[in-house]
């Protein structure tokens, strides 16, 4: 997949907040992985964010999730770890605001790899010129990021994306209705972008 669809449903994964009474990393993966199959079809993109898992398990669930979400339409990326996604015939990799130049890691991947990175500012954004896309946030409040953590909202994520050229996604506390809202805030006039994921 050398293109991201927009607008974008993406889903980021946490085996631990998934299946919180699980004993043992593998029956975590194994309920991930019961649970992304259900998602393929339905999101546009998965961000299997597992930061902790073994390579060799991270790299046989990733490999089977690509294929079956190949068939769908579902782009499958893997934070951090371009090797595993490489391994893994990952749709490609996404790398956090401190991860490696993406030149790098052009270098290296696969043809019509997906690159993209997080950022949590509009500078950042800014910055920001060969990815793919980029995930900004955290736009609200959720609950490893609680009110009192500093949120971006939805007047910070407006300016990341007047920001950059490149395809922006809003990542953090987003349901249905904050979906809208900061849909709204991207389309609004002078932001010239219709590139904001749900």
């Amino acid at each position: 997949m050398s293109r991201l669809r927009i607008p974008c449903l993406c889903l980021v994964t946490d085996r631990r907040r998934l299946s919180p009474d699980a004993r043992t990393t593998r029956a975590e993966i194994d309920a991930l992985e019961r649970w992304l199959d259900d998602a393929i079809g339905r999101v546009d993109l998965i961000q299997i964010r597992e930061r902790e898992v073994e390579a060799r398990t991270l790299c046989e669930m990733a490999s089977r999730l690509a294929v079956r979400a190949r068939e769908r339409g579902t782009a499958v990326m893997i934070n951090d770890r371009a090797d595993i996604a490489r391994a893994a015939g990952a749709d490609g990799v996404h790398l956090g605001g401190d991860g490696p130049p993406t030149a790098r890691v052009r270098a290296i991947a696969a043809a019509g790899w997906l690159i993209g990175r997080s950022v949590h500012s509009t500078d950042e954004a800014r910055a920001a010129r060969a990815e793919d896309y980029l995930i900004f946030g955290t736009v609200f409040s959720t609950d490893s990021k609680p009110v009192g953590a500093l949120l971006q909202g939805v007047d910070r994520l407006s300016a990341a994306v007047e920001a950059t050229a490149v395809p922006l996604l809003a990542i953090g506390g987003i349901d249905a209705d904050r979906a809208h809202a900061c849909r709204r805030a991207v389309l609004a006039p002078g932001t010239g972008q219709e590139r904001l994921g749900d």
